[in-house]
């Protein structure tokens, strides 16, 4: 890391918390960098010593108020034949730059500035924009499907309802007919009377709610009784 300002201070804070396994803090004046260094168990060199040290890391982060690049394409290409080229991420957030930007034009060097993170800031915020929208989508749609196993819930249980009533009718009306047939009734009487009054008993509260809903003057709730009666497939 070069430099010991605020900016730096966040980075040490977010380097050790990913359990970073060794940081070192270059700066302009030592107390400074000493101060932070404390805080994270970080090594101590001033800027003159980059050269030496900078082939050790694999992440360089700068943020310096130097008027001038501290780390140039020469001293990069040259920490990079020690380290064999194996990759070096650097990360320039100063203003004025820190690091020369001919440095991303090397091999094995990777080089991002304050605009190239502002770019993927930007991307990543549009992407969230758009992964929140699909979550929206996919929230909605897992609602109304969950309503819709509410609502069919109610369903059930009407169903339930009107099956055990019309069976109730039908066990009332079967046992008095049974108990007319064992008193000596005429079978064929005792069938017909049965028949036309459990038919009767179950057209009973479907007429009344059609009759209520003409009464009434509402032609969408009679709608829906005709067309769960079935009466509309009779036209």
């Amino acid at each position: 890391m070069v430099g010991a300002g605020e900016t730096i201070e966040l980075v040490a804070k977010h380097l050790a918390g990913h359990h970073c396994k060794r940081m070192i803090v270059a700066n302009r004046t030592r107390e400074r960098a000493l101060s932070l260094a404390q805080q994270f168990g970080a090594d101590v060199i001033a800027l003159n010593e980059i050269p030496d040290y900078l082939a050790q890391a694999d992440i360089v982060i700068s943020s310096t108020a130097s008027p001038l690049p501290i780390i140039g394409k020469g001293m990069v290409e040259s920490a990079l034949k020690a380290r064999r080229h194996q990759p070096m991420l650097l990360v320039d957030i100063a203003v004025p730059r820190d690091i020369e930007p001919q440095v991303g034009k090397l091999n094995d060097a990777y080089l991002y500035s304050v605009d190239d993170l502002q770019s993927i800031v930007d991307s990543n915020i549009e992407q969230r924009k758009v992964e929140a929208i699909q979550a929206e989508a996919i929230v909605s749609e897992e609602s109304a499907t969950f309503m819709s196993w509410m609502r069919s819930l109610q369903a059930v249980d009407s169903i339930r309802d009107y099956r055990k009533q019309a069976n109730e009718a039908r066990e009332e009306l079967l046992n008095k007919s049974l108990q007319a047939l064992a008193a000596g009734g005429d079978p064929e009487k005792l069938l017909i009377e049965l028949s036309n009054k459990l038919t009767n008993k179950l057209i009973h509260t479907p007429t009344r709610a059609l009759q209520t809903a003409a009464e009434q003057g509402e032609p969408a709730k009679l709608a829906v009784i005709r067309q769960s009666l079935g009466l509309d497939d009779l036209n």
